[in-house]
């Protein structure tokens, strides 16, 4: 770290200040640059004690020089160049960054996107469109912020009509584009496209960022609990474990167990259990994580080490039929035989064979019930899996 940017990010007002005014007095590009490489090295609080001496050391006389910074795109200051610019906003500078929008580089258009989050003209909107599905997330969601604050309809729209594409990938950027976007309508589509999506916890796990768990508890307690059993799912594989605190999950576990159990949240509080023993059992899972993370997972460890596993298994037989969104997972933790070889009658193939693979584990798995089980198979593969159980 070279003297200036210590200077920058230092607690001294007087070489701080200096640093700013000067670094955007001389459009100082190259200082700029390695305050950006050092984003991951900063604390947030010094990060955020940089913008905002960035912000103060604008005024009518260099405000313009912020465009030469927007070669480097960092989240950490793009509100306090872009707010700067909107401050000092005239139409000769919102053309300019209109033709950035249209011909500049990735992170030329994530500040762009922004700007346009400020001074709303409708002359952006198509630009934000074409932009809102690139291989650049931050980009993509600095499209997707200022569309719905525009009130945009039309992309609104088109992205609900991608949340029924065939393409999995696709489905799960306008999941993104939707959260971001900011409107709580479409929760019932992310929910419906969650079902039927072989990323269902990716897209649990951008769910909550536009509605909270009791929201989504209150408006379909079971689509909110199927949330819930897609983000424990990921955990650790797919999701982050800092989601753990972004989701207030302490909090939410802490709700469940204090209302009557039922077999939904019975399947959802056995997997949680299970699933926080793993993370806090592996140090593979934590040795990364800062201590706030560990010490959250080690608390909700905590508190679901106390469930009562034997009368929680008793209510998961509701929950063994083929039409439960939470079949999969209610069979991982159920020991009643009984009940688990009546699903070898039912029609989808895929629960028939998790069937057969839960008869087994329990050494229940006979040639009967694998001549039940073949009656409604059709799939060649399935069949060859189920024969060599």
């Amino acid at each position: 770290m070279n003297e200036q940017l210590k200077k920058l990010t230092g607690k001294n007002k007087h070489d701080y200040e200096v640093t700013a005014r000067a670094m955007v007095d001389n459009s100082d590009v190259e200082l700029f640059k390695e305050l950006v490489e050092q984003d991951g090295f900063l604390f947030d609080f010094v990060k955020q004690n940089v913008a905002q001496r960035i912000f103060n050391a604008c005024d009518e006389t260099n405000y313009h020089n912020l465009l030469a910074f927007f070669k480097y795109y960092s989240p950490s200051y793009d509100e306090a160049i872009v707010s700067a610019l909107a401050k000092y906003a005239n139409e000769d500078l919102t053309d300019e960054i209109l033709e950035i929008f249209e011909n500049g580089d990735e992170n030329e258009k994530c500040y762009c996107a922004k700007f346009f989050s400020y001074i709303q003209d409708p002359l952006a909107i198509e630009l934000l469109r074409e932009n809102s599905y690139t291989e650049n997330e931050s980009l993509n969601a600095n499209c997707a912020a200022t569309l719905g604050i525009l009130g945009d309809e039309t992309s609104y729209t088109e992205a609900i009509d991608k949340l029924n594409s065939d393409d999995e990938f696709e489905k799960l950027f306008a999941a993104k584009f939707l959260v971001i976007y900011g409107n709580k309508d479409a929760v019932p589509d992310l929910v419906k496209a969650m079902k039927t999506s072989t990323m269902a916890e990716n897209i649990a796990g951008v769910i909550p960022y536009l509605v909270g768990f009791d929201e989504l508890v209150n408006f379909n307690y079971q689509d909110g609990m199927l949330v819930l059993n897609n983000i424990v799912n990921g955990l650790g594989e797919i999701l982050g474990l800092y989601e753990v605190l972004n989701f207030n999950l302490y909090e939410v576990f802490e709700k469940v167990l204090s209302e009557q159990a039922n077999s939904v949240s019975a399947v959802v509080l056995l997997n949680a259990e299970d699933k926080f023993n793993t993370l806090t059992e592996n140090d593979e899972y934590l040795f990364d994580e800062d201590k706030a993370t560990q010490n959250e997972i080690n608390d909700i460890k905590k508190l679901l080490s106390g469930v009562n596993k034997k009368n929680l298994r008793q209510l998961l037989v509701s929950e063994l039929r083929e039409d439960s969104p939470f079949v999969f997972t209610a069979l991982d933790y159920t020991d009643d035989t009984d009940a688990v070889r009546e699903l070898l009658r039912c029609d989808n193939q895929t629960v028939i064979l998790k069937t057969a693979e839960i008869l087994k584990k329990l050494n229940a798995l006979d040639n009967t019930a694998k001549t039940v089980a073949l009656l409604k198979i059709t799939d060649e593969n399935i069949k060859s899996i189920i024969r060599a159980l």
